[in-house]
């Protein structure tokens, strides 16, 4: 279960690299995809063989170190695997797939994995993703959640499925904070100026600016953004915000630097299984999911080897063997009582972990807070020339 970072150890959007801010800026060029007909998607699918390998791109700290899903996908189908941790931050990634997939080319991969935002949704409308053929995918609809069914940024999983997903709120640290925090406006309170941590993100800081001020980000408008911007400039300008965080936050808040934060879901479970003093809410007013995703590349060389995997991760115990090491938000609800069922037989050590997971809502939200949580705001590309500016100008000021 240790692990010596968490999968969010990397940076995941637009906004901190050279190539990210680049897309951020520019929008991205290129004739938007027609939606594909059933019948060509059948087609496709139809022609499809079992070619008895499959190559997964994925992000680092995301498979168990002895790939034992993988190692018993391959026992079970004889399908070989290739797994590479190439995937570093999505705005970098796509930027290297975009003019190879754009020329027609194939990426080399079977399997990639996107965080739900700008670039994945780039990849959709410019008809980079294979649709998914749902006949094909049995696990999938017998034992994902109902609402990793729901995704606004690609309707009825059309072309991807979630691989695993996790939670933006708010962390605080409970030596320096003795009351505990329901309200997105403790991030806006004057009682904890220059001990406030905010993203350097611009869809991050977005969403909560938008909660601040009563919007669902999913449904916003351009007026919308304009006044989280207004809110989130205000908080700014009064010196509230003791500096827009990539990772680093998780650090600052333990020890103390700041007190009240803008966190990652696992990056706090993490610290609370070290015994560090955070404790992490989804405000009131909202909280974003986010998730990463599996899909298909267009001119991926073993569709069929790649949707059989892709299906297969949605086993129960297999998804649960993958949880117990991602340790974040499992797409798989079952994987909750299986975990009580492997902590009845436990050892102390294992048994203690195991009923921290269980319990934890940070890896398996209740009712109420999913009630509570939303994506990112879907844009197209003259749409990220109004919302990335209105963000990106609070946190490089």
């Amino acid at each position: 279960m240790g692990r010596s970072r968490t999968r969010r150890d990397v940076f995941r959007l637009a906004g901190y690299s050279a190539a990210g801010l680049a897309l951020a800026g520019c929008g991205v060029q290129g004739q938007k995809a027609a939606p594909p007909k059933a019948d060509a998607v059948k087609d496709f699918w139809s022609a499809q063989t079992k070619n008895g390998k499959v190559v997964f791109a994925n992000w680092p700290e995301y498979m168990p170190g002895d790939k034992g899903p993988l190692e018993r996908f391959k026992k079970d189908t004889g399908i070989a695997y290739e797994y590479k941790e190439v995937i570093q931050e999505n705005a970098d990634f796509f930027g290297k797939a975009d003019p190879v997939l754009r020329a027609g080319q194939s990426l080399g991969y079977d399997i990639v994995v996107m965080t739900n935002g700008v670039q994945l949704q780039h990849m959709l409308q410019l008809g980079y993703a294979v649709p998914l053929d749902h006949t094909r995918l049995p696990n999938f609809q017998a034992n994902a959640g109902q609402k990793f069914k729901e995704r606004s940024y690609d309707p009825g999983n059309k072309y991807t499925i979630p691989y695993a997903s996790g939670v933006t709120g708010i962390a605080y640290n409970t030596d320096h904070v003795k009351e505990k925090i329901t309200s997105i406006e403790a991030l806006f309170d004057p009682r904890y100026k220059g001990r406030i941590g905010m993203m350097n993100d611009a869809q991050e800081i977005g969403n909560f600016g938008m909660f601040a001020v009563g919007v669902d980000p999913e449904k916003s408008t351009e007026a919308d953004w304009k006044k989280a911007g207004e809110k989130l400039k205000a908080q700014r300008d009064a010196g509230l915000v003791r500096k827009y965080y990539d990772q680093g936050y998780i650090d600052a808040v333990a020890k103390g630097d700041v007190w009240v934060t803008m966190a990652w879901s696992g990056d706090v479970f993490q610290r609370q299984l070290a015994g560090e003093p955070v404790a992490f809410v989804v405000p009131e007013e909202g909280g974003t999911i986010w998730t990463d995703n599996m899909l298909i590349p267009k001119g991926a060389a073993n569709p069929l080897d790649a949707l059989m995997l892709m299906d297969y991760l949605y086993q129960p115990a297999v998804a649960a063997e993958l949880d117990e090491f991602i340790q974040f938000v499992t797409p798989v609800p079952a994987v909750q009582d299986l975990f009580r069922e492997q902590a009845k037989t436990a050892g102390a050590k294992e048994k203690k972990a195991l009923d921290a997971m269980i319990d934890s809502p940070l890896m398996f939200p209740s009712e109420a807070d999913y009630a509570k949580l939303r994506t990112y705001t879907t844009l197209t590309n003259e749409q990220e020339q109004v919302f990335n500016p209105i963000f990106q100008s609070i946190t490089q000021a």
